[in-house]
């Protein structure tokens, strides 16, 4: 393998984990409270996974993500950066979120397009000589990917209903029975058997296959949702300071307690 191709192969890996690494969280109350959805890529229609028109605030991390008031990025849609979004009111969105798509980083984006701009992201480094301390953590929960879609097909045999009347045929043996019942008898007597065909054809034509059905088969596509693979994506984790809860999202599982400040802000 050439340098360049080397060098081609390793850009495109490094791109492939930054955008599987960007992911944007959304939660169905302001200020990141309530219940939370979080995807690494596009939703077409976020009623798939319960939650259309439910976002009132968003975090998104690394890229840019676009939101649409529609399934399948159409209505008004904005664009957010990288950081905190306590309130999707600002932006005229709140409750209306209905599609979510990562941006390209070579897209260019006309500024107009841009939501306002995001709440600075948080930062839990220990300032100076501060007095930290350790916060009892009272609940865990564990935030992977959406449920993935498994299809597969199935072949289905179809058979007509027994008993079925042959219409076609019941038309082609009155015509038939009709031809036949014309050739006999004569003056009314040919009328009358010429009716007599008719009813006769139409009897034998109906019957036709109506006893001996030929069943068919046909591809059926059946789907279901199945249980994520992926790894967490996040803990979600509550925990309790001096009589007051707080929260945060870690990346890795937290122990028995937070270490945090006097005002009870996470450190690390």
């Amino acid at each position: 393998m050439n340098t360049r191709l080397k060098i081609t192969l390793a850009a495109a890996l490094v791109a492939v984990a930054a955008q599987a690494s960007a992911q944007v969280t959304f939660y169905e109350h302001d200020n990141f409270q309530g219940r939370s959805f979080t995807t690494s890529k596009q939703v077409g229609d976020l009623g798939r996974y319960g939650f259309n028109d439910r976002a009132s605030s968003v975090m998104v991390t690394r890229d840019r993500w676009e939101v649409c008031e529609d399934a399948r990025f159409s209505g008004r849609c904005v664009v957010l950066r990288p950081g905190s979004y306590p309130s999707l009111g600002a932006m005229g969105l709140n409750d209306r979120v209905s599609s979510v798509r990562i941006v390209s980083r070579n897209a260019r984006i006309n500024e107009d397009r841009y939501a306002p701009a995001p709440v600075a992201a948080p930062d839990y480094r220990r300032r100076g000589n501060e007095r930290l301390y350790e916060a009892n953590v009272t609940s865990v929960r564990v935030v992977v990917g959406p449920p993935e879609q498994r299809c597969w097909i199935d072949r289905q045999q179809v058979t007509q209903e027994r008993g079925k009347a042959n219409v076609p045929g019941a038309i082609a043996g009155a015509l038939i029975g009709g031809i036949l019942g014309h050739q006999v008898g004569g003056g009314s007597g040919k009328d009358i058997a010429t009716a007599g065909g008719l009813v006769a054809g139409a009897a034998i034509g109906a019957n036709v296959n109506r006893e001996g059905q030929q069943a068919s088969t046909q591809d059926v596509r059946r789907c279901e949702n199945v249980p994520s693979q992926a790894r967490p994506e996040y803990w979600d984790v509550s925990y309790n300071f001096r009589g007051q809860e707080h929260r945060i999202q870690m990346t890795s599982p937290p122990g028995n307690t937070v270490t945090v400040n006097e005002q009870g802000e996470p450190r690390k």
